[in-house]
């Protein structure tokens, strides 16, 4: 099972659903449509209505980050886990990187997934190296140390999806040879089986720069389980291309 998940980012109004609504119905008459899941995270002032118009329907909706403490608390503009399961949200991005450079540590990143997982959502968990970790080699200690730090053998593993979205690629157009994903995917899936001790791991996706022409450049390398995309998920048009031509 391949994952397609958009992440709208501060992105969208309440009519934005006609945009899911044209990917939902592409998705119904797709044959291809038992091979992958998608996922579409909208802020969270569009969760609650998104999520009850596509309870039945072939999309998920998830959230783009949380609060690292669980249920309620006196943090003013702060939103938990479990208020967002709430709500209908059955995903969860934690650790991106533009969270991570607003603050998100180790500790509350911890938090924000164990509090998650405890509600039973499903997260989605971002990792990856910047422009200088990749120019002096440190991109596997890097990710193993995302991944250590904040993961733990027992957190229950089939709630979890790994997005390695390198920084230096999201939004740039740059992304990384298809040899060095596979080499990092690889690394990535090895470090999980430690974590886990287990044989099998959570997917683990790729997430940055994701676009309908480079798509199939990606639909090349099995290792890969699904992809976060950014920018190309607010276009109904360009979300659907990516789809089509992964599967061309």
């Amino acid at each position: 099972m391949k994952y397609f998940i958009g992440n709208w980012k501060m992105f969208g109004v309440p009519k934005s659903v006609n945009i899911i609504n044209k990917i939902n119905s592409f998705v119904k008459n797709d044959r291809n449509r038992n091979k992958y899941r998608i996922v579409l995270t909208p802020p969270y002032t569009l969760i609650e209505t998104f999520a009850k118009y596509f309870k039945n329907k072939l999309i998920s909706i998830g959230a783009q980050n949380c609060f690292h403490k669980d249920l309620f608390s006196s943090n003013t503009g702060a939103v938990s886990p479990y208020m967002l399961k709430q709500i209908g949200s059955k995903y969860i991005i934690i650790g991106h990187s533009d969270n991570r450079s607003e603050g998100d540590n180790d500790q509350m990143l911890r938090n924000k997934v164990r509090f998650a997982l405890k509600h039973n959502l499903r997260v989605i968990f971002c990792i990856g190296e910047n422009k200088k970790h990749k120019k002096n080699k440190k991109t596997f200690t890097v990710l193993k140390q995302q991944l250590s730090s904040v993961l733990e053998k027992k957190f229950k593993m089939n709630n979890l999806i790994i997005a390695y979205e390198p920084i230096w690629s999201i939004g740039t157009g740059m992304i990384p040879s298809s040899e060095d994903l596979i080499k990092n995917t690889s690394f990535i899936k090895k470090t999980l089986k430690k974590i886990f001790n287990s044989k099998k791991t959570p997917p683990v996706l790729y997430g940055g720069s994701v676009d309908s022409n480079n798509i199939e450049q990606f639909s090349k390398i099995n290792i890969i389980d699904g992809f976060l995309i950014g920018g190309a998920s607010k276009s109904s048009k360009k979300f659907i291309d990516i789809i089509k031509n992964y599967y061309r």
